[in-house]
């Protein structure tokens, strides 16, 4: 089992990023955002000196968190958007030697409204067709968008979508009703999510959080693994079970959430001390769900 993690979530900087991981003993990283700004956004300058650190420090980027087709861009954006962060995303990737980018299938539309299905279907083809011609396998999370609704609609990608592939998020499900299920509309359940989908998992996200309270659809608080609602160690004993040979990213929340609000201040020292805290909390979970660590 290899251990990653989302590291902008340890600091801002790729320097504390990096030291992070360092004290993990972990030497590969799921690379989404600089001081903030996406990978495929940076200037090229930037993307230049990251890139120097990153093979300097013997650092191996395992995934890219894209922002393409995510929960934040309604189907309705303009496709160029998208195509850009395509192009763009592409060529740094090689330069990083990365195999996998996140992708996702747009903003949920308000239920009941038309989700614009056909046109979600029509765009990812086109991102993962560039993909595919690129040597890069695009990985669709089932975040808060339209593969995130329930199980169904994941698999609906998935047959519509050829070479579509699944980064499996262990906390996403916990906050999300599941609408395959007659109203009103449960949570989701985490692990019967995986068991749905699990043939087509190429990667695992990690988190752990609680229900959202009534009317709310945040969770009412992200927490350690193992200490939330997501089944972390269920799964953990599920992968194992299914000879999963992938690799497993910490996207812990446990200090600040990646969609922090304008205003909001973030603690870098509490940010960098939990994300390691959670590593070093995940290593002991995946140790003893029966995998040896790489």
């Amino acid at each position: 089992m290899i251990l990653s993690g989302i590291s902008d979530e340890a600091g801002g900087s790729l320097d504390t990023q990096i030291k992070a991981h360092k004290e993990l003993g972990w030497k590969h990283m799921s690379i989404r955002c600089i001081e903030g700004t996406n990978i495929h956004d940076l200037p090229e300058k930037e993307f230049d000196e990251a890139a120097g650190k990153l093979e300097d420090a013997g650092m191996q980027v395992i995934e890219f968190a894209s922002l393409i087709g995510n929960w934040a861009k309604s189907i309705g954006v303009d496709f160029d958007v998208t195509i850009g962060e395509v192009n763009r995303a592409i060529p740094r990737m090689k330069r990083l030697g990365c195999q996998m980018v996140r992708v996702m299938s747009y903003a949920q539309e308000s239920w009941g409204d038309n989700q614009h299905a056909e046109e979600r279907f029509k765009r990812l083809r086109a991102i993962i067709r560039r993909f595919d011609e690129a040597g890069i396998t695009a990985i669709h999370e089932n975040c808060m968008n339209y593969g995130g609704f329930s199980t169904i609609h994941t698999l609906r990608l998935i047959e519509e979508v050829p070479n579509l592939r699944l980064v499996f998020d262990t906390g996403n499900p916990v906050f999300q009703l599941d609408r395959s299920k007659p109203e009103p509309f449960p949570w989701q359940d985490p692990l019967e999510f995986y068991e749905a989908i699990k043939e087509y998992i190429a990667h695992v996200h990690v988190k752990d959080c609680l229900n959202p309270k009534d009317g709310e659809t945040e969770p009412e608080k992200y927490t350690m693994p193992g200490e939330g609602q997501a089944k972390v160690a269920e799964i953990l004993q599920a992968l194992k079970r299914d000879k999963y040979e992938g690799a497993i990213a910490i996207e812990p929340h446990v200090a600040t959430v990646f969609h922090v609000k304008d205003g909001e201040e973030v603690d870098e020292q509490q940010c960098y001390d939990s994300y390691v805290a959670y590593g070093k909390q995940l290593e002991e979970m995946v140790r003893h769900a029966g995998f040896d660590l790489h």
